[in-house]
């Protein structure tokens, strides 16, 4: 790992061999460069109780950039995010960067962080963010350094607005406690995509011994090139969130009441702060959420998309407050979750893809209402990744707009975004099933702050109407068709388990053959975009961009079904996404309901196969 061709120090006493000979270089090479003394104890214990299978998965292996940059356990070792990795990765990165902008040390890069941390291995985000720094600032690139935790979205805002090369945000957003990350965006306000990425570890393993200013985080607090974009950023980020709001007298005089969950992350202040600028009265927070906790205490797990099991505390507290509608922020704010309270007294918790129906509504009614001139349409857009509802598809198809989707991933949409926008287009909304969207253009990324001041302004318009937001879901299906899905995963912590699970569909029964059914399901076209293959395509070949690094296989089903199943880029998971599109009719809803959920019985048992492959199911 690193320097390969490097002589390692045969000198350097080893506290025991494994007795191969891989692992053993790489221990050497980690106990001679880390310099922080828990980690450097955890590799040094491992090799004194012989635990030789641990330390190849810490050590023989390097992290890569996924669907959302690079993330992993908090730990010793070239797998785990620690502050050798980042170091590394900021020293190929700057490399990089340097061979990309001859101006580098005129414009510097943005660097933010969220507030996780681990005491086992003293590793957290504020340090991770300072080492970043010290990179840079020890080779004469001015670093715009949050002075205190930031929502992810600004990273990319400031990127933009201070005309930096990049950004770094240290973030594991909804993760487990126990991992970090490292995302990295590109000059364009977008997170990075090949070559980038490819380029950056390339240099990485160019440059894996650390400089030697590159430890000395206290540049971060004594550097004069280091500046402080806090009070800047998040200035001029409320006066543009000032153009997504068009109904501020009436938010101002709304009788509703909201309840705000940051979910033990970052986001508390900033929805504060959101709500006062489009004139609604602060947000009441869960206490017991509201201050960052990297340990996530209230939580089994920080993320807000698993739905009303999580949102305990909100769903409570709203009901004792007399609140209607609940938002909450995941732990670095660029995801929205939403629940509302119905008649009946039961709470709907919507789903990431019944929000973009909204969301897709309210700004093209707001768009359209600001529009009376006869604009063409030809130049407005929606986005939406591949495995999210088509609905926006169904909009724009009645309204005359345009619509696109992408991979997975906002990096797609945040750089395709900013293609049609240098293009002239204009876009007004983009989102991804899991909760993420992006309402305007000022961030190219989700944006959970944006959002969730967006949905307040939507639900506020409505109670003026005597409305709800279930009840315009409802008309908003009733008039562009019923949009019926389902999304949920299972747990894999065996990569071998899951290659063999899609190499078996690629060979089902015989060589480079995929399913011709799935039950007593029909299946009209395939689109792997792992290998590149569509049969819907007269040269066979994917229209989106091949994604060799994750596996993801779409079948679209003779009943009109759309059903894709793909590994998370960021956790041991396999997902499934399945949709039936039907016409706007109340009848119709229940029979797409019952086909919806035949054929994803279907799917799980004999496309993957759980109980066969050690499958843990989770709903969603």
């Amino acid at each position: 790992m690193g320097d390969r061709g490097e002589d390692v120090n045969s000198n350097l006493l080893l506290p025991a061999a494994t007795g191969d000979p891989t692992v053993d270089a790489a221990a050497c090479l980690w106990l001679r460069w880390d310099q922080n003394p828990k980690t450097r104890a955890q590799i040094e214990n491992l090799l004194l109780d012989g635990k030789n299978k641990e330390l190849r998965d810490r050590l023989c292996h390097r992290l890569t950039f996924g669907t959302a940059g690079l993330r992993s356990a908090m730990g010793a070792g070239f797998s785990c995010i620690n502050d050798l990795t980042v170091i590394q990765t900021t020293q190929g990165m700057y490399k990089y960067l340097d061979q990309c902008f001859p101006d580098l040390k005129k414009r510097g890069l943005v660097i933010g962080y969220d507030t996780r941390s681990q005491l086992s291995s003293s590793c957290s985000s504020k340090r991770f963010a300072k080492l970043t720094a010290a990179v840079f600032l020890g080779k004469g690139v001015p670093v715009f350094l949050f002075s205190r935790y930031v929502p992810t979205p600004f990273v990319p805002y400031a990127v933009q607005k201070l005309n930096t090369v990049a950004g770094v945000m240290i973030t594991a957003s909804h993760n487990r406690k126990e991992d970090n990350g490292y995302k990295v965006y590109w000059e364009n306000g977008a997170q990075i995509v090949s070559p980038h990425d490819k380029e950056i570890l390339k240099y990485v393993e160019e440059s894996a011994e650390p400089w030697t200013h590159s430890w000395n985080e206290n540049l971060a607090d004594t550097s004069s090139l280091k500046n402080d974009p806090l009070e800047e950023i998040c200035r001029i980020y409320m006066q543009d969130l000032t153009k997504i709001c068009f109904y501020r007298e009436l938010n101002a005089k709304t009788s509703l009441k909201f309840v705000h969950s940051s979910f033990h992350g970052v986001g508390h202040d900033y929805v504060q702060s959101a709500f006062k600028t489009f004139g609604f009265q602060p947000p009441i927070p869960v206490p017991e959420q509201m201050h960052p906790d990297p340990h996530f205490s209230t939580v089994k797990c920080p993320n807000p998309e698993e739905g009303e099991s999580v949102l305990e505390l909100s769903l409570r507290l709203a009901e004792k407050e007399g609140a209607r509608v609940v938002v909450a922020t995941d732990p670095d704010a660029d995801r929205l979750a939403v629940a509302e309270l119905l008649e009946n007294g039961r709470w709907k918790v919507f789903t990431g893809n019944e929000l973009a129906a909204l969301f897709g509504w309210w700004m093209f009614s707001c768009w359209k209402e600001n529009h009376q001139s006869k604009t063409d349409m030809k130049d407005v857009y929606m986005l939406a990744t591949t495995v999210s509802s088509k609905v926006l598809s169904a909009i724009a198809l009645k309204e005359g707009f345009q619509f696109e989707e992408t991979l997975p991933g906002f990096k797609w949409i945040g750089n395709r975004v900013k293609e049609l926008m240098d293009n002239g287009k204009e876009v007004l909304f983009a989102f991804e099933e899991s909760i993420g969207f992006m309402c305007g253009t000022a961030v190219l990324d989700k944006d959970g702050v944006s959002a969730a001041v967006v949905i307040a302004e939507m639900a506020s318009y409505l109670e003026a109407k005597k409305h709800t937001l279930a009840q315009q879901l409802i008309d908003i299906y009733e008039k562009y068709g019923y949009h019926i899905s389902k999304t949920s995963y299972f747990i894999c912590h065996d990569p071998a388990t899951i290659k063999r699970i899609f190499e078996r569909l690629r060979n089902f029964g015989l060589p480079k053959e995929y399913p011709a059914f799935c039950g007593a399901y029909g299946v009209l076209n395939i689109r792997d975009v792992t290998t590149g293959f569509d049969s819907s395509q007269h040269d066979r070949k994917s229209v989106l961009p091949l994604s060799r690094n994750s596996q993801m296989i779409t079948f679209s089903f003779q009943n009109g079904c759309v059903a894709t199943l793909r590994t998370s880029g960021t956790e041991p998971k396999i997902k499934y996404y399945a949709e039936m599109c039907g016409s706007p009719t109340q009848s119709d809803k229940s029979f797409l309901e019952e086909d919806l959920k035949k054929l994803i019985e279907a799917l799980v048992e004999e496309f993957l196969e759980p109980s066969k492959n050690g499958l843990i199911w989770r709903s969603v």
